[in-house]
């Protein structure tokens, strides 16, 4: 099983998080905010990720600090549980509509962090979130996990469906690209024989 245990304790938040890459979808996330509960619910759901969280951040302030280090601590989870990297698929990607939106995501897991979005989310919140902190999480995930992600909205016009489809789209994506190759078990999925 390629699990990962972090926790990150700082002046700003509080974070425990558990993740098994070869897990079932099953989850347990309290991270102090419900939009972004339900975001990470359906991101393990979708991706078939066992996901453990908790997290006391300074919600009192806003949800930047929590967004940005829960991104951070799953980053740093999924980069220790992929271990070596040997016999990955590396790549993955998903075209996903939901409702009026389609949202298409591509990421590799390449060692070379770099978060690239194309998105135009209409609104400022939903509910109490704000909307713009959607690419604060994509950002600091891509820069702990090593991975090269693109996430491009093809069409949309509801805030909540276009978060949602980011989410469901990059777990899906994440999901084909851990998975292993079983013709190629014992390699690195490169030619020069090292990711990074």
């Amino acid at each position: 099983m390629r699990t990962a245990e972090t926790v990150r304790n700082t002046a700003e938040t509080r974070i425990s998080l558990r993740l098994n890459l070869d897990g079932s979808g099953e989850s347990g996330i309290d991270s102090g905010c419900g939009f972004l509960n339900h975001m990470l619910t359906l991101f393990s759901r979708h991706g078939g990720f066992d996901l453990e969280l908790r997290c006391s951040g300074d919600t009192d302030v806003d949800y930047h600090h929590t967004t940005e280090d829960i991104g951070i601590c799953l980053g740093r989870a999924v980069r220790e549980a992929l271990g070596d990297l040997h016999g990955i698929r590396r790549y993955g990607s998903m075209l996903l509509p939901m409702d009026e939106t389609l949202i298409l995501c591509a990421l590799d897991i390449s060692g070379r962090a770099g978060f690239y979005p194309e998105l135009k989310i209409p609104t400022e919140k939903v509910g109490d979130f704000d909307t713009e902190l959607c690419e604060e999480f994509f950002t600091a995930f891509s820069r702990e996990a090593g991975v090269t992600l693109h996430l491009r909205q093809i069409a949309g016009s509801n805030s909540h469906h276009i978060i949602e489809g980011c989410f469901k789209a990059f777990a899906r994506a994440l999901s084909q690209a851990v998975s292993i190759d079983e013709k190629n078990a014992d390699r690195v999925p490169s030619t020069k024989g090292v990711l990074g």
